[in-house]
């Protein structure tokens, strides 16, 4: 009770609840455009159990988040797992509607959420672990309130990719622009990215060029194949 009564706990809820508002926004587009891929009897539970895992699995990346961006080579890896996870979530797009529209599976959409989650979450759980100022509750705590929020912007997206197609677009554009940005920011990376700053922005803009130009030319090939 002593701890709920201190301001400096309702201030750490606030900081982390506020980090987790404004880091989110690429994870809801991550978990929208996996479960765009479901029949829309399973999507609420698709956006549901992604977004809860994928919560649980920030808290345990806070304890190791640290250490693990200091190991070389791993960005590079992530960042480029970003990318294939972009280019297969685009290149996946049906253009097809009705009975003649394929779905996938809850399993892959739900284990392509939290692969990807994995990788975007890395640097969003050290800010959430500084705002916590080494306390769980307040961690465990302000990271369940942000369920909600994650599954609310998740739902939105999903609804605004079946009416503006080009969300789609733009969605996997943006997992490219974080694939980038994860490879260049990796810690074998950091004098060069140091001496030339202008490779953060250059690194994260080839990252989506690829993710959407790829995508696109393997839509093409798949609809030419088909008919």
């Amino acid at each position: 009770m002593e701890t709920l009564q201190s301001a400096d706990f309702w201030l750490g809820l606030l900081k982390i609840v506020w980090i987790n508002i404004i880091l989110s926004g690429d994870n809801a587009v991550v978990i929208a455009m996996a479960a765009r891929s479901l029949p829309p009897a399973q999507q609420k539970k698709a956006v549901l159990f992604g977004s809860g895992a994928a919560v649980v699995l920030r808290i345990v990346l806070t304890v190791v988040a640290a250490k693990l961006l200091s190991l070389p080579y791993l960005q590079i890896v992530g960042g480029l797992l970003l990318l294939w996870i972009g280019l297969q979530l685009l290149s996946d797009e049906d253009d097809g509607e009705g009975e003649s529209k394929e779905y996938g599976s809850m399993g892959a959409a739900v284990r392509t959420i939290l692969l990807a989650d994995l990788v975007m979450s890395l640097d969003n759980v050290i800010a959430v672990a500084a705002a916590a100022q080494g306390s769980m509750v307040l961690l465990v705590l302000g990271l369940a309130i942000s369920i909600p929020l994650v599954i609310f912007g998740s739902t939105l997206m999903i609804k605004l990719m079946e009416r503006f197609p080009i969300i789609v677009m733009l969605g996997a554009a943006l997992i490219g622009w974080v694939g980038g940005e994860t490879i260049v920011n990796d810690v074998s990376l950091r004098e060069v990215l140091a001496a030339n700053p202008w490779l953060h922005y250059a690194a994260a803009a080839a990252g989506a060029f690829f993710v959407v130009a790829a995508g696109r030319l393997l839509q093409r090939r798949a609809h030419a194949a088909a008919n």
